[in-house]
This record gives structure tokens, sequence and C-alpha cells, in this order.
């Protein structure tokens, strides 16, 4: 019993190992099982994660593709947009400038950098010119064809030019006067007939008349061509040619007379027949045909060898040219000279085949009484327009005024080609569309060539006298505009222009702007426009719709791109950006050059002439688009905006300096010292650069108002957004007529006498030039805004009544004796002597004192 229950337990515990065994087992195989399980989860969990990471890797490397692809596409897309045309239809129609629309302006003095000469308006247009030359002043050849300064001349202008049908020119060189008229028939369908006469009298009293040289050339520029025809030995009779727009023509070269009368006149007659590769070079071409070898022999005088045209040698550069065929297009170009004893006359008949009808020659008395009345219609016309025989000035002060004017219109010019423009995402400049532009130039000597805020100025006067070719000049401008909404503000379209102006100023950059002043003449247009009632102009109308699309890119180009840091401001792009060199870093894109700006270039500026500006042309955008039927209210709301005194006063007024002012990282303890240039001992001192100026500053920048009192702080009150009323106007006055400030006998100076920059160079090489100099632009928006608030109710309408009167005789008393002192109308004037200085002629704005003197604003 006792085993047995021994046995039975040995038994039951021997069965519960064994199945402890076997449970044991399962266990194991589960935990196998288990573990088998994890480890494949875990496994596939690292396969799915790198998947995931390689699917990740996959799409960032397709997104970073695209993305590649679409930075290079955009940057592609955008460096495109600056010579992108703007999609809206042209203003102007291809075919607007040709014979068959535009007769009566095909054909003009379009030519304002040469001393005369005429073309068409059209791409590549036959040229006609004059050059001449004394014989017998010793080895110099002083041969005058484009306008330079440094030729000297006494005098030369326009004395009479409807800008249309004739012109009288006065041109003064050393001891002659050479006086060039020119007169149009209209008739065919090539844009009819002209006439040029050309006469020379004795200036000095030397007992010897003086010897000249008349050159008289054509050129073709790239298309057509010219065939010579000689008469009696040596003398061009004539010549006939054709061109596409013109088709055939002749030109004849009538023999000279002895000044006013019919007496044959004896002359010595050279030609020149060659080819030019250029407009650009028909100087040097002449220059390089001179020859000494003939001989000047007249039948009662001595014989003496003279220089005339001989045989054209190609310009050692030119012949490389051709070698590596790197050489344009040639075309004909012939010169006749007539070499003669002043006093002499001399006649050029240019004849249009198509004029088929043609009553007789436009020559001899025939040309005398065309002249006689286009003077007679002009006179009448100029005294219709301004009234200034009625206002009581001298006959003297009234040929000064038709001067004035004239040299406006004679100098308009016609130009054609591309600008060199660049954007942040050109790495080297490209070339604008091709296109034309009607307009009148600054000075024909130093800059024969379109600006965009000079042309504003421009439109004011001859809107006055011409409202066609006012529109005709806005179109061609507004042409220009590309997609962006941008205007290159200086027309450099082609190679006769790019030869007068230095390389650093021929790229134009699509970040630059210059003040609108476009929308000064439209604002004159709009006047007239609603002066006319119910009866308004059709055409005006219509010209402004197809305007407008233009208009709209091109104030949303301003508002955006020169958009300033605070709401409600703008700031000029486009200043100069090495402080180190510049006493005050330059805003060329203001037109005001070096006047005074913040010190140190920088984000937070806000330049209160450009806020002006936007005013203005918001308030004239809501004009034109209410006029048309367009959407108004977010230009008028802007104009509101901009306009509210106390928004304009929260941002640029300063109280401190009790004007208005720009704001910016600013500091007037600059100077300009010579930097340190260290030379080891025993060295000699040439071997080492020379030391430059370059700008110290004493005292570091910080952000405040701009204490520079000049033409900025007026704006406010030039461009009329001060409300009558206004306090700050009694403070502007006040500045206005302090002579240790703003006011000379002569015109207000560009910047107060008492700032620390007046009269300062801005760099060893750049001479003060906004900062002191009276420039009549500026004066012309001052004597406006005195004629608006004088005849406007406040409590400062009298004082503006007296300044007014002051200011507007100050202006025209000394540009008109300066005028007749020296011969010109100049860029600007000497706020202690009220000397002319600057380039000349420069009847660009400076021509703005007609308007003055008939108090028509």
């Amino acid at each position: 019993m006792g085993r047995q229950r021994h046995g039975k337990r040995v038994i039951s515990n021997s069965s519960k190992d064994g199945s402890d065994s076997v449970s044991h087992g399962k266990e194991d195989k589960k935990k196998d099982i288990a573990n088998s399980i994890l480890h494949r989860k875990e496994k596939k969990k690292k396969v799915d994660i790198a998947k995931v990471f390689i699917n990740i890797s996959i799409g960032l490397c397709i997104f970073s593709l695209i993305w590649f692809f679409y930075a290079i596409y955009m940057r592609s897309y955008m460096a495109r947009r600056i010579i992108t045309p703007h999609p809206s239809p042209k203003i102007l129609d291809g075919n607007s400038t040709g014979p068959a629309v535009s007769p009566h302006l095909f054909w003009g003095s379009y030519r304002p950098q040469v001393y005369f000469g005429m073309k068409t308006r059209s791409p590549k247009s036959v040229v006609t010119g004059l050059m001449w030359m004394r014989q017998f002043g010793g080895m110099d050849v002083n041969l005058r064809h484009t306008c330079e300064q440094g030729d000297g001349l006494l005098s030369y202008g326009w004395l009479m030019h409807d800008g249309v049908n004739f012109g009288i020119q006065e041109i003064r060189d050393t001891d002659f006067t050479l006086t060039t008229e020119f007169v149009k028939r209209q008739g065919g369908e090539q844009g009819g007939d002209w006439t040029w006469r050309i006469t020379a009298k004795q200036q000095s009293p030397a007992p010897q008349a003086p010897v000249i040289s008349l050159m008289f050339y054509v050129a073709a520029d790239s298309q057509g061509s010219l065939q010579a025809h000689i008469e009696e030995r040596n003398r061009l009779g004539s010549l006939t040619g054709s061109s596409e727009e013109l088709g055939q023509f002749k030109i004849t070269f009538r023999k000279p007379s002895a000044g006013e009368s019919s007496t044959a006149k004896y002359a010595s007659y050279n030609h020149l027949k060659t080819v030019s590769p250029g407009l650009e070079k028909l100087t040097d071409i002449v220059k390089n045909s001179l020859s000494g070898r003939f001989v000047y022999n007249p039948p009662s005088g001595e014989k003496r060898y003279y220089i005339a045209v001989d045989t054209y040698k190609p310009l050692p550069q030119q012949h490389q040219q051709q070698q590596r065929g790197e050489s344009r297009k040639e075309s004909d170009f012939v010169v006749h000279q007539v070499t003669m004893q002043t006093p002499f006359q001399i006649e050029v008949l240019f004849e249009s085949a198509s004029f088929r009808d043609r009553p007789n020659q436009l020559a001899a008395e025939v040309l005398t009484e065309e002249l006689e009345k286009r003077k007679y219609a002009f006179d009448a016309k100029f005294e219709e327009t301004f009234g200034l025989h009625r206002k009581g000035y001298t006959p003297a002060q009234i040929k000064f005024s038709k001067a004035a004017l004239s040299n406006m219109l004679g100098g308009m010019g016609y130009f054609y080609g591309q600008s060199a423009v660049q954007s942040k995402y050109n790495e080297y400049p490209l070339a604008y569309p091709e296109g034309p532009l009607f307009t009148a130039v600054p000075s024909r000597s130093f800059f024969p060539r379109g600006f965009l805020w000079d042309e504003g100025f421009h439109l004011l006067l001859i809107s006055k006298w011409d409202p066609q070719i006012t529109r005709e000049s806005l179109a061609h401008w507004l042409d220009m505009i590309n997609v962006e909404g941008w205007i290159p503000r200086e027309q450099i379209l082609d190679d006769e222009a790019r030869s007068k102006v230095p390389v650093e100023f021929i790229v134009q950059r699509n970040e630059n702007a210059n003040p609108p002043t476009l929308f000064l003449a439209l604002q004159k247009l709009i006047v007239g426009f609603a002066a006319k009632g119910v009866a308004a102009d059709k055409d005006t109308k219509a010209f402004l719709r197809r305007l407008f699309p233009r208009l709209q890119t091109w104030f949303e180009w301003y508002n955006t791109t020169q958009a300033g840091p605070v709401p409600n401001s703008y700031r000029w792009r486009g200043r100069d950006k090495d402080t180190n060199l510049f006493l005050n870093p330059k805003t060329l894109t203001s037109g005001l050059d070096d006047y005074p700006r913040a010190s140190h270039p920088s984000q937070d500026e806000r330049h209160v002439d450009l806020h002006c500006w936007m005013a203005l042309a918001s308030g004239i955008m809501a004009d034109v688009a209410k006029l048309l039927g367009e959407p108004h209210h977010e230009y008028e709301k802007t104009h509101q905006i901009l306009s509210d005194n106390s928004v304009l006063e929260e941002l640029h007024w300063s109280e401190q300096l009790k004007t208005f002012a720009d704001y910016g990282n600013h500091t007037q303890s600059v100077a300009l010292q010579r930097e340190k240039v260290y030379v080891p001992p025993g060295q000699p001192r040439h071997q080492f650069l020379t030391a430059r100026l370059v700008r110290s500053v004493r005292k570091a920048p910080k952000l405040q108002y701009v204490n520079s009192l000049g033409y900025v702080s007026l704006f406010p009150f030039l461009l009329q957004i001060l409300q009558p009323d206004s306090p700050k106007l009694e403070h502007i006055l006040k500045d206005m007529r302090d002579d240790q400030k703003l006011w000379t006998q002569y015109g207000l100076r560009s910047l107060s006498k008492s700032d620390p920059l007046f009269m300062k160079r801005n760099t060893e090489h750049d001479a003060p030039y906004w900062r002191g100099p009276i420039w009549i632009n500026i004066n012309y928006l001052a004597v406006r805004a005195l004629h608006y608030y004088a005849n406007t109710e406040g409590p400062y309408k009298e004082k503006s009544a007296a300044l007014y009167q002051e200011l507007r005789t100050n202006i025209i008393e000394n540009v008109y004796r300066q005028y007749m002192e020296t011969g010109y109308i100049w860029e600007q004037y000497n706020d202690s002597t009220g000397r002319g200085q600057g380039s000349h002629p420069f009847t660009g704005w400076s021509a703005l004192c007609v308007l003055m003197m008939a108090e028509q604003y």
C-alpha cells in the first residue's frame, strides 16, 4: 500500500513532467513562431520604411527637377518680359506717319542733331543735309555738320518754324552768317516737293569777304539708290533717286547768285559719290575725302589752293571690319560742294515724280512769294495763339518768343530703332522691340534724342500751337511701353543717336522710372476736351480710348514698382549705390539728378516729389476713365488718399524743419576728402595711384527727414496738391521769397543758399547740377501754381498774386536778356548773376517762358 501509493506518486510525477515537457515545447514553438512573425514584421517594416524613403527621395527628385525647370522657365519668362510688347493694339497704325495718311508731316526738319537737314518720317529714310567750312583759315579743317557746343558758333537757331510747312534759321559763324530757309509744297502720293534756300553774308568789317564751301549731301539709309548727273565738267547739276517710300525723285542744285540778286556768281565745284555704312559716319567720310589740291581761281583775284571733297579712303577700322565680314549694308552717299565768296545765295529743289500737276518750280521769285505767305501766316497764328502784342510786349521780345517756340518745333525729331535694355533677370543687355519715336528734344547740341520727363514739359507748349503734333508725340511715347508697363526713360534708338551718348548711359534698366510728366500734357488735353462741352471733339475721345489700356498699365507700373516702405508712400528706384564716391548718391531717375536725398540710400526712403507725381497721375487717370465711361473709382480713391493733406503731412511734413521733405537714412555730416595713399619710404610718388576724393561720414546716419530745402520741398505746392487754406502754404511762400533760401532776381534756386550742399561738387569730376542753379521747368511749375493760388479763394490769395507777378517778371526778363546777350536760350541760369550756363541751345523746357509771357497755364 505504501509502495503503491509511492508508485502512484512516482507515476503521477513522471506523467506531470512529460506534460510539462510537451507544454514547454508548444510554448517554445509559439515563441519561435511569434519571434519569426515579429522578425518578419520588423523586416517588412524596415523594407516599408526604406520604400517610403526611396519614394520620398524619388518624389523630391521629381519635385526638384520640376522646380528647376520651372525656375528656368520663369527666369526665361521674366527675362523676356522686358522686351515683350504691350498686348493692346498700337495707338498709331503702322502707316500713320506715311505720305498716304499724313502727307503734310511726311517731310520735315526731323534731324535736330545737325545744323540743317531734312528727312521723312519713315524707318529708313533718305536723308539730306548741309555741311560747310571756311576756306583759307589755316591748316585746321573747321567742318560744321552736327550741332556741337565745341564749334563755338556765336549763335544758331530757328527764327520761325511752324512745325509743318516752313522754317527760317540763322547761323552766326565767326565772320559770316548763314540763313537757311525751307518751304514744302503738297502734291502727289509721296509727300510732295520742298526747296531750300541758303543765304550767306559777311558779318565782320574785314576788307576781304570770307570764302565758304557749302556741302549739300544726300544719303540713303540701307535702301534706295542715288544717281549723280554731272554738268559743265565737274558741277553736280542734279541727282535722281528712288526709295520704297519716296518712289522716283529728283534733286536739283541750282547755280548760286550774288546775294539776293539774280546776278551769277563765280564758284568752284566739287562732288563726291561713294557709299556709307551708316549715317553716323557721314562727317568722317567727308573729312577723310578732303584734299587740298584744288585751285580757287576767281576772275578778279589771286589763285589759291582750297580744300574740297576728292576720293574717299575708308577708315582703317572700317577696312578691318570689311575684312572680317562685319560691315553693315552700305548705302549711296552723294556730296555736292560749292565754294565761293560771300555774299551769295543758292537753292536746292526736291521734286517728287508722283507730283504730276506741279504748277511751276518752287524756286526764285515763286519761292520768295511762298516764303512771304508762310511768314505772314505764322505771325498771325502766333499772335492769335499767344497774344503777346496785345499784352504790350516789344517787337524784340515777340521775336525772341517766336524763336523760342520755333526752336522747340524745329527740334522735333523722328527716330527709329531699338533701345538697349536690361533687367535683373538678364545677364546681358537685350534689344528692345524696334519702333519709331516722334518727339521734341531738350538740346540739339547735347541731348538730341527723346527724354521721357522732358517731353511732358515740351508738350505743354506744343499743345498750344498744334494739338495734332501733341497727340502724335504722346502716342509714339506710349507705343514704346512694354507688357510690364515700363517705358525706357531715355530713347537712344540708332547708331547715330548712340554716337552722341557716353557708353555708361546707353543701357536702360527696367526698375528705373522718370517723372510721369506726360500726364501734364494729358491734363491739357482733358481740360481742352471739357471746354468743348457736348460738342466735344470725337477724334480726341477716340484718341483717349486708344491710349487708355496703355495708360492703365503705365500707371500700375509706377504704383507697384515705385511703392514705398509704408502705405501711400513712394520711392525712386535706381539711386547710385557706390556711397563711397558720391557726396550724396544721385537719383537720376527723379529727373533731379544730384539734388540731395537721404545720404545713405535704403529701402526705408520716402520721396515727396514722387508722392505728388502719383497724386497728379491718379487724378488724371480718374478723369480719363470717367470721360470714357470706364471704371474710375479705384483711381479716384487713390487720388483722394494721395491728395489728402493730412496723409501727405504725416508722411512728409517735418515740424522741426517747417517744410515738406524726403525721409530716409540720413546724416548731413558728410564731406569729400582725399583718400590716403601709402607710399613706402624711398619710393617715387608718381608710381602710385593718385589719391581720389572719397566721402567721409563724420556722424552715423539715422532714419529722419532729409534737411534739404529746395525744389523737392515745393512739390506739394508745385503740383497744387496743397489745399488753398493749408497753413503749410504760408511756410512755402515764405521760404520761396527768402533770398537767403530760394529767391533770386532771376528765378527760384534749385537748392537753398543756406543748405550744407549748396553748390557743392558731388564727386571730383561731377560739378553741382541741381544744387543751386535756376531751372526753367520747375520755375514754370512755380509760376503756374502761384497763378492757381492767386485765383483761388484762400488766406494766401493776395500773397500768391504778388509773388506771381514778381517771379514771372524776373524769369522772363532774365531769359530774354541772356538770349539777347549770348544768342542762346540755356539749360540753366546762374543764381548769382543770371548768366546762362550748361548746354545750349536748350530750347526744350526752357522755352516754357513763352507760356509765362502769354500767361497760359
